[in-house]
């Protein structure tokens, strides 16, 4: 089949038409834009959606991201205030905001931004001592991104955070600074064990303390129970003895008792008279006579039906004759 100079001419159109129309149009994602040269020119800067540009005349430059971004910094050798080197490492969170001024004001963002980073670093730290740059990272992460952020401005460039990574001090100095924090260790546990025991030993006394109160109260409560019980049972000792005399004196009254019996009833009850500890005293008369004299006045009483003299009551007349 022979091909004709028209048909190679239309493929030739064809072609044309297509790359034109691939090279005019330009997708450009979520969250970039780019910037757009005609014949050299800075001409505009286009957002996401499709682009419209004119082949060969217009130009595209390469995407720019408008997402916060991480650029991590290698340790960088510093001197602190009192001559002690360290090494840090920063990380520097930054947005473009911008999109032309970051493309023509500066040649290499990123380079750029670490030199910078590693000249305020060193401007910052330069005037703190070992100590304070360990123990103040937020006030150092805080003037470094003020001045970071002074500069970048100017670049359409935006510094949200700078943070230090790391702080490598000497060897030497670890040492130091590790037998400083096993000492400041071990003095915490003497002081918590010292309070430990303090608290055991105010804790144990407490107990000491309430256990003696409860002793004491337990003995005094035992004291007055005894006194209470002993007072009882004298108490029931006096009343039995004096049941016993009214008792006696009524047989003795109804009886008629002869003096030999007076007798040997007073000789059984004087063992009994002596036990317990409640009878303190007791009269043993010289002469058992007097027994037989009680007897016949006893007798005498009951026959005439009066009571003896001197008395007012049988059980206390008995007791009392008993007793004189």
């Amino acid at each position: 089949m022979i091909i004709g100079p028209g048909i190679i001419i239309a493929a030739i159109v064809v072609l044309f038409v297509l790359v034109v129309g691939f090279k005019s149009i330009r997708l450009v994602s979520q969250a970039r834009v780019v910037n757009i040269q005609r014949l050299g020119r800075y001409r505009k800067t286009a957002g996401s959606g499709p682009v419209f540009v004119i082949p060969f005349i217009d130009q595209i430059l390469p995407t720019i991201d408008l997402r916060e971004q991480v650029v991590p910094f290698d340790p960088q050798s510093v001197i602190t205030s009192d001559n002690v080197g360290i090494q840090v490492a920063t990380v520097v969170y930054y947005q473009i905001i911008d999109a032309k001024k970051s493309a023509y004001a500066v040649v290499n963002l990123v380079g750029a931004m670490e030199q910078l980073t590693i000249t305020t670093l060193r401007n910052v730290i330069g005037g703190l001592t070992l100590d304070k740059t360990l123990t103040s990272r937020e006030d150092i992460n805080a003037k470094m991104r003020a001045a970071l952020d002074e500069v970048t401005e100017g670049w359409g460039v935006r510094v949200t955070r700078v943070e230090l990574k790391d702080i490598i001090p000497p060897r030497d100095v670890q040492l130091a600074m590790e037998k400083q924090m096993q000492a400041e260790r071990e003095k915490r546990a003497a002081v918590l064990r010292a309070e430990g025991e303090k608290q055991a030993a105010v804790l144990q006394a407490e107990g000491n303390k309430q256990a003696a109160i409860l002793t004491a109260e337990g003995e005094r409560q035992s004291l007055i129970l005894h006194a209470e019980g002993d007072a009882l049972a004298l108490v029931t000792v006096q009343k039995a003895q004096a049941e016993a005399i009214e008792v006696v004196f009524a047989a003795l009254t109804t009886s008629h008792a002869t003096p030999e019996i007076l007798k040997y009833l007073y000789i059984q009850a004087l063992p009994k008279m002596a036990e317990g500890t409640a009878n303190k005293l007791f009269v043993v008369p010289s002469e058992l006579e007097n027994i037989a004299s009680l007897g016949a006045t006893f007798s005498a009483s009951a026959q005439n039906g009066r009571p003896v003299p001197g008395t007012h009551s049988p059980a206390l007349s008995a007791s009392d004759a008993i007793i004189s």
